[in-house]
Order: structure tokens, then C-alpha cells, then sequence
């Protein structure tokens, strides 16, 4: 195959799937290794997309590679977090066996949390505190504690979790794509993320609009298998998903 129609079918197939392996490339175009990394290192050079580890990444899609600081986190899309976070607070119900995720997003939900005849467990040590401090019945999981994110992790955290089953629960998540799913930059976030979701009958994502169509290394969980509650989203080909919640102040 010509460089110039290679050029075009990468493009193609970046523009339907925002990411795409060098493996997959091979197999799809019939070319060597070397001649994929060329020119995915040619069309970068051209602007035409982002290499990424292992492929490229189409230029709409934000590929998120770091893991955000809390304090970082709390400064962005406040208004539509506050939306959401009421939101989520009205699902919770008298007798419910409640899991929360850490994250900035699940932060706010924490703040508006009113239903004191139900239970609550979470891997975020702040989350934990404030609940304790407005009189909740609360568990923290035990494990490793993450300095970015002040998210506890690891196999203690895993062997608890097996424990429990929750009515219902809310994560996070830096980045969806129908295709990739709910995704996290980190992989033992990413374990308890997915478990914590198997524990659980309601799951609910947390998601201001301006992670739709982001991608992060690991995914944690299908679109189709939670319910997305968001504010402020602007990608119009997400709207018409029945688990998508898009939601006003209120």
C-alpha cells in the first residue's frame, strides 16, 4: 500500500475509534512494525495526530496520561460537579448500603449527602472524615493510601471489598468513550474501581461534560453497565444514551 492511502486509512480509523494500537495498524494496513511507526511518527510531525504509548491518538480525543492531584481537581468545572453531586445525593435512600469513590467529584456528592439512616463505605480517606463529622455511619477501606489522589488501594482494600455488597455506589472517572468505556490513568485504582462495581446493584459515574471523548490508561468499567450522571455536556453524540443523566442545577 501507498504511504499517501496509509496515511489516510490511519486517519480513518483514529477519527472512528480515537485511539489505535501499532499492532492493530499492522494487521489492518499489511505493513511492517517499522514502516507503522514511521508513519505514525510522520503524521504527528504533519499535526495530524498524537502519538501515544503503543499507537496514536486522534487530536479530538484527550488522552489523559498523569494522575491529577486532588487540589487540582477541585478547582475545575465546580458548578457542574455541585449539579451532579446534588443530583446523586437524592438517589441515596433509608436503609441503603452506600460505596463512595474517591475523587473530587464524589467530593462535592459527600458535602450533599443527607440521608443519615443508611450506610456508607469508601477508599477515600477525606470522604470518610467529613461523614464521620456530619454524624454518618461510616467504613474506610484499608490499604495503601495514594499521595495524588488520597485514594486507598491495594489487596487489603480488594480482600474487604469481596466482603461487602452494596445497594448502591459512585466513582469517578477521568475520561469516556463509548468505546473504551469509564477509564483512570492508574491500574490499582483502576482494581478497586472494578471491584467495588461488581459489589454493587446501582452503579452511578460521576462525570462533568468535559470528560467525554477523554481516554486514560486503564478501563474500569463498560458505558453500557453504570448509569453516567453529568452537567455541562457538549458532545451532542452522547445525549441520546438512555444511561446517560444529564442534569440542571437544582
Amino acid at each position: 500500500m501507498l504511504m499517501e492511502k496509509r496515511f489516510q486509512e490511519i486517519l480513518r480509523i483514529l477519527e472512528e475509534q480515537g485511539t489505535v494500537s501499532v499492532q492493530d495498524l499492522t494487521e489492518s494496513l499489511d505493513a511492517s512494525e517499522a514502516t507503522i511507526r514511521r508513519d505514525l511518527s510522520q503524521l504527528a510531525q504533519m499535526g495530524k495526530l498524537k502519538k501515544i504509548y503503543g499507537g496514536a491518538a486522534s487530536l479530538e480525543t484527550g488522552y489523559q496520561t498523569r494522575e491529577i492531584r486532588v487540589e487540582e481537581r477541585q478547582e475545575l468545572y465546580v458548578e457542574e460537579k455541585k449539579q451532579i453531586a446534588k443530583y446523586a445525593a437524592s438517589l441515596i435512600e433509608p436503609g441503603d448500603f452506600v460505596y463512595v469513590d474517591a475523587g473530587s467529584s464524589t467530593e462535592y456528592l459527600v458535602e450533599y449527602i443527607e440521608e443519615r439512616d443508611a450506610s456508607y463505605v469508601t477508599n477515600s480517606m477525606s470522604h470518610a472524615l467529613k461523614l464521620a463529622g456530619r454524624g454518618m455511619k461510616v467504613s474506610i477501606l484499608g490499604g495503601n493510601v495514594k499521595g495524588t489522589t488520597e485514594a486507598v488501594v491495594g489487596a487489603d482494600a480488594m480482600e474487604t471489598l469481596r466482603r461487602y455488597h452494596f445497594t448502591r455506589g459512585f466513582w469517578g472517572a477521568d475520561g469516556i468513550r463509548k468505546k473504551e468505556g469509564c477509564t483512570t490513568p492508574e491500574m490499582e485504582e483502576a482494581a478497586v474501581k472494578r471491584l467495588s462495581m461488581k459489589q454493587t446493584r446501582e452503579c452511578y459515574v460521576l462525570c462533568d461534560g468535559s470528560k467525554f471523548g477523554k481516554i486514560a490508561q486503564v478501563t474500569f468499567a463498560e458505558l453500557a453497565d453504570v448509569t453516567v450522571i453529568t452537567a455541562g455536556l457538549k458532545d451532542k453524540k452522547y445525549k441520546k444514551y438512555e444511561n446517560i443523566v444529564e442534569v440542571e442545577d437544582i
